[in-house]
């Protein structure tokens, strides 16, 4: 089968198994990962998709032909994957997983030491092309496979040794038949402090009770009801390889994921007064001054883990969070760690004596659209036009523009991969983020 180049992401790959690509195609991907990384030894996981063993093995043939050797360590989070990379004796890591997309999907991401991403500008591109060419000089010395049977062990011991004992906690978990599950053994150690009650936990990777993805809102209907139905104190939704997180407050709240780069900032804080944050630049800035209330220091990154990280190791940041739910930890050699994103949150609750609801009381400062989509052909046409409608506001053009009056703000991005715009709006009245919203979606969408 003949590659679909379109499978190469600006932070991942990831296409329709038997349509974009095959086991033919993972192999030569393997080989083109070796070849261009010149890795000596890397991990390698799977998720729990029915595509995946089949793709795993073709991966790992692929490296190994190439002269890599590969550390096998099964079923994985992408968590574990990136803990594994700065914790064993390798040069890479990778993961098989499509994350949270259906179950016809798979994919793959890859890290180098110490969870360093390959992605768009880092090596994607050279890997993308050495893949499709499909031509690999001769190895005369293959590398060899071993597992790694302790790494998980490890890994559960080290995130359940940042909880914070406090009065019991009741926390509903929602796995989505997904790769959280594996953290089922963390909940598990601090069951003297927490009663956890999971839900859809038995691994499957057609996804039969709903997507993977806590961003979706609809996706977390049954754990709201549960939640309240329990008289919980918080419910926990995972996505499909369990590097994103989603919290529901007592009272079956969705909270903004935006929110909680705030809290988990100010439970960082404590450990690193006087730290650097980065926030993703869609955030509300609700979330920016609470942050320096707790005596930290923002700054704006953009969207996309491998860009996040990258900047987090430029500027030294201690923590960084992204409105999809991806929370970047110094603790996990700047990655994402989704489980102890949910621990800290659990300590800043036993701590303070707070309800969720509590918590993020003090955040809810403005009215925020949230993410709005357009399909709109000539992207690049449509954002001069915004940039010279509103030219008499404070421009910033990190990612996308994002322009800022006294009273709102808004940021427009392209989408890398689709013909389509992505408008963030907040304003300090209800009426003023309506008002602007259609504005500017009017604007957006005359094209």
């Amino acid at each position: 089968m003949r590659i679909n180049p379109n499978i190469f992401k600006a932070y991942d790959i990831r296409g329709i198994y038997g349509i974009d690509m095959d086991e033919d195609a993972f192999y030569k991907i393997g080989r083109a990962i070796a070849l261009y990384t010149k890795t000596k030894k890397i991990a390698v996981g799977r998720d729990m998709r029915e595509s995946s063993l089949q793709l795993e093995a073709a991966l790992i043939k692929g490296l190994t032909d190439q002269g890599a050797s590969v550390v096998e360590i099964g079923l994985s989070s992408t968590p574990l994957i990136y803990f594994a990379s700065w914790k064993t004796d390798v040069d890479a890591a990778v993961i098989i997983t499509a994350s949270h997309n259906p179950s016809e999907y798979n994919g793959l991401k890859l890290c180098l030491k110490n969870a360093v991403p390959v992605g768009e500008g880092s090596g994607m591109e050279e890997i993308k092309e050495l893949a499709l060419k499909g031509e690999f000089p001769d190895i005369f010395e293959k590398g060899k496979t071993e597992k790694n049977d302790t790494i998980k062990n490890q890994y559960i011991e080290y995130v359940a040794g940042f909880y914070k004992k406090g009065p019991p906690k009741k926390i509903v978990i929602d796995f989505a038949n997904s790769m959280g599950i594996i953290d089922k053994e963390v909940y598990k150690k601090l069951s003297d402090g927490i009663k956890a009650i999971y839900m859809f936990d038995a691994l499957d990777g057609s996804f039969p009770n709903h997507e993977a993805n806590p961003l979706k809102t609809e996706t977390l209907t049954a754990l709201r009801e549960k939640v309240v139905r329990e008289k919980a104190d918080l419910g926990i939704a995972y996505d499909g390889d369990a590097d994103r997180i989603g919290f529901v407050s007592e009272d079956g709240e969705i909270i903004p994921m935006d929110y909680m780069i705030a809290l988990l900032s100010e439970e960082i804080l404590k450990k690193h007064p006087g730290g650097l944050i980065l926030m993703d630049l869609r955030s509300s800035n609700s979330v920016k001054e609470a942050i320096e209330e707790a005596g930290g220091i923002v700054k704006p990154c953009r969207v996309g883990h491998s860009l996040i990280k990258k900047q987090m190791a430029e500027q030294g940041a201690i923590f960084a969070g992204e409105l999809s739910g991806h929370y970047f930890f110094e603790e996990n050699s700047k990655a994402e760690m989704a489980t102890l994103a949910a621990v800290m949150i659990i300590n800043l609750m036993n701590e303070t004596g707070e309800k969720m609801s509590g918590l993020v009381k003090n955040l809810k400062r403005y009215y925020h659209s949230g993410e709005i989509n357009s399909d709109v052909e000539d992207k690049k046409e449509v954002m001069k036009q915004l940039k010279e409608t509103y030219k008499e506001g404070k421009l910033d053009e990190l990612d996308g523009i994002r322009i800022d009056y006294p009273e709102w703000w808004f940021n427009v991005r392209p989408s890398n991969t689709e013909p389509k715009l992505r408008l963030n709006l907040e304003a300090k009245t209800k009426e003023l983020m309506e008002e602007k919203r259609n504005e500017i979606l009017k604007l957006i969408r005359k094209s």
